[in-house]
């Protein structure tokens, strides 16, 4: 079952490149608290002998100390690498581990099952090509797993394993197995995944993980390290569609530009008529260049460089496609966003939006409802806290090329991004085009929502109010709030403007303003109270 192979002996180099030509299949581990994924991972890496002799020996020094297992190895040392995971016993991060067979590459998530951690894993979920629920053999479904589910089924993965996990510990019962097995299979049915495997086992023993178990003859299937090596990818990669973003533009001297990106979907070759996108340009592919010569044709994951007939203004976020392929183009979308930050997220506030190589400010105009991981139900919000997830409409400022998430992982996902810390606070998946969104005048729903406000006039009046009206001003700045100050001669022509524009107008002193709200010698805190209190600052 290892990688290990008579060519290394006998041919480096041919083993080299037989390796290198193997599939690689990346999966992920998800499921409840202590359903033993990291000891699955630490059982798979043993068995297929992918553990080097000093690793097994630290991890049995570990065990004495750190181990949840008795006597025995604890193998989920091998992945549970962080501190605070070893105390506790549980996976926070995400963690990665890479093992091969004579068949196949795999590269593992190990991914954390506390809610508080649901962004972590789908983040690892995001590459994955496969996720293993694990479900204890006890417990069978819980919640967690209905959450793991749902978020698989999300981010498009097209192959489930459920991994059965602690069989040992229910006396290797075929009928608790059975009844787990049409558990899920119900829930399954509010999910679109199109193969779903079972298997019963026992991470901690090995039984059916690599090596087929004694203790359930009864069981005839596959092990899990078989449907690992077995089940199909291959037709799961988009070739129908070509689909080549722009990641820089090439131009060593004056006799060659090219346009160098990854592949993200279709084949191309020589003479092939392209569009470049948005601009709606086209040419003829001249030559497929790489490093190690040209091609004669390209697909779908690798990294190359296109040359075209024609010179047409290309630049890097723009998007090469096949003319007649025509992807979703727009600056409003229907998606489902995973919220990853601990400050809520604010209708109306503008962020950046990364697709792919494209960059655009925007901001996400509607929550149109919230979905439950847990129980799928959906509910009517006004923000989105950490770990949420919900159906959303994002605008942005500039139109963008990209395709429905279910037909195109790569140009369907995007992620948010602060503008002020430039962290990543959210991720997302493109559904449609969304409509009626651009269409009409600004509305002064959508003005309160940018600025986090009501519009108001507040007049000052008593002792020095200029220089209160600047305090307040700067006070509300800070605050993330947009006032203007307005000299009282001003106040009746201007204020209404600064209103409708959806701004806080401060007068200092004058006569009293037939609207608005006027404080006499009232202290700073106290205006900043009583704008609050009145609903005027929305996020206080």
């Amino acid at each position: 079952m290892t990688h290990q192979s008579d060519l290394i002996a006998s041919d480096i180099d041919a083993y080299l490149l037989a390796h290198q030509n193997k599939e690689l299949l990346r999966f992920l581990t998800c499921g409840s608290v202590d359903d033993g994924k990291s000891t699955l991972i630490g059982r798979l890496l043993h068995d297929s002998k992918m553990i080097y002799e000093d690793q097994l020996a630290a991890i049995e020094q570990d065990s004495q100390k750190s181990g949840t297992t008795g006597e025995k190895i604890d193998l989920a040392l091998l992945v549970d690498g962080l501190q605070a995971e070893r105390e506790q016993g549980i996976t926070i991060d995400v963690a990665y581990r890479y093992f091969s067979t004579s068949k196949r590459k795999f590269i593992i998530a190990d991914t954390p099952g506390h809610e508080q951690y649901t962004r972590n894993m789908a983040t690892g979920a995001s590459t994955c090509d496969l996720a293993i629920i694990l479900i204890d053999a006890r417990y069978g479904v819980m919640t967690q797993t209905r959450r793991h589910s749902f978020i698989a089924h999300l981010l498009g993965l097209k192959h489930l394993i459920v991994a059965v996990n602690k069989m040992d510990l229910v006396d290797y019962s075929e009928d608790r197995y059975n009844e787990i097995q049409q558990d899920y299979l119900t829930l399954a049915e509010q999910l679109s995944v199109p193969d779903i495997r079972f298997v019963p086992m026992s991470a901690l023993e090995g039984d059916n993980v690599v090596n087929r178990s004694t203790a359930m003859s009864w069981y005839q299937g596959e092990t899990l390290m078989e449907l690992l090596e077995s089940i199909e990818i291959a037709r799961d990669v988009e070739l129908s569609q070509f689909r080549f973003p722009v990641q820089y533009v090439n131009r060593p001297n004056l006799d060659f530009r090219g346009y160098a990106g990854t592949i993200a979907a279709g084949i191309v070759k020589p003479g092939d008529t392209l569009t470049a996108l948005p601009s709606g340009h086209s040419s003829t592919v001249a030559s497929i260049v790489t490093f190690d010569g040209d091609m004669e044709q390209a697909h779908v994951g690798q990294a190359v460089t296109l040359t075209l007939a024609d010179e047409i203004d290309i630049s890097r976020g723009d998007v090469l496609v096949r003319s007649g392929e025509q992807p979703l183009i727009g600056q409003a979308f229907k998606t489902k966003l995973i919220w990853m930050h601990e400050a809520p997220l604010v209708v109306g506030r503008q962020y950046f939006f990364k697709l792919g190589n494209q960059l655009s400010s925007g901001s996400v105009s509607r929550i149109n409802c919230q979905i439950d991981v847990n129980t799928f139900a959906t509910s009517q919000v006004d923000q989105l806290a950490l770990n949420a997830i919900a159906d959303v409409t994002i605008q942005l400022n500039k139109p963008v090329v990209a395709d429905a998430y279910g037909a195109n992982r790569h140009t369907g996902a995007f992620i948010v991004i602060d503008r002020l810390t430039n962290g990543t606070v959210g991720a997302g998946m493109i559904e449609a085009l969304a409509s009626g969104v651009e269409a009409g005048r600004v509305s002064d729903r959508e003005r309160e929502l940018r600025h986090q406000q009501r519009s108001v006039t507040v007049q000052l009046a008593g002792e020095q109010p200029a220089e209160q009206a600047v305090a307040l001003e700067q006070r509300l700045f800070s605050l993330g709030h947009t006032a203007v100050v307005v000299s009282a001669e001003d106040a009746l022509t201007v204020c209404p403007y600064v209103e409708a524009a959806g701004l806080i107008a401060i007068v200092a002193g004058g006569a009293a303003l037939p609207f608005g709200q006027r404080y006499e010698d009232a202290p700073l805190k106290d205006v900043l109270s009583a704008l609050a209190q009145t609903g005027i600052l929305l996020n206080h």
